[in-house]
């Protein structure tokens, strides 16, 4: 009897589990990890003069903490927009667990008001204490990474107009 009742339990609970399982991914509430980034999939574009770049939008507390350090790379000509929660701000940022060079330009009433180019990411296993902290010289109310030397490649300057719908 035993021999009979262990089998078929567990074939009840393989059925139940399968429709289960079903029943979640036809209403859209299971989703599996896959291995690209997509930690930040909001997107959106800024326009600095004439220039259009295709952004992902860093707006929460999390996203923003760990920005361009989930990526192995940015494509060449999009960028990451950090919004914050409130304007007129002057948040540190860091490098760590960077794996490429990018140019933060720092944004304030839809103006560039400084570019730090070129920052290199830290070695591997630099300590927190050790990182190099970048900061904004102004209140500012955005920032927008991208791939170092972009800014000097696309002709990007202090005092540029910086327009996007992710402003308002």
């Amino acid at each position: 009897m035993k021999q009979i009742i262990l089998p078929i339990t567990g074939a009840i609970f393989f059925i139940v589990l399968v429709g289960l399982l079903t029943q979640k991914i036809q209403n859209g509430k299971l989703s599996f990890p896959n291995n690209k980034n997509t930690v930040l999939s909001q997107q959106s574009e800024v326009k600095i003069n004439d220039l259009v770049i295709p952004v992902k939008i860093a707006n929460t507390d999390t996203k923003r903490r760990t920005g361009l350090a989930s990526h192995d790379s940015l494509p060449k000509e999009e960028g990451m927009l950090f919004k914050f929660a409130q304007k007129n701000v002057q948040p540190p940022f860091w490098m760590k667990n960077m794996k490429f060079a990018i140019d933060i330009i720092w944004i304030d009433d839809g103006v560039i008001v400084q570019i730090d180019k070129d920052v290199q990411p830290p070695t591997p296993n630099t300590p927190d204490e050790e990182l190099t902290l970048y900061a904004p010289d102004q209140l500012i109310d955005y920032v927008l990474e991208v791939n170092a030397i972009f800014t000097e490649e696309n002709g990007i300057k202090i005092g540029d107009t910086v327009n996007s719908s992710s402003f308002k």
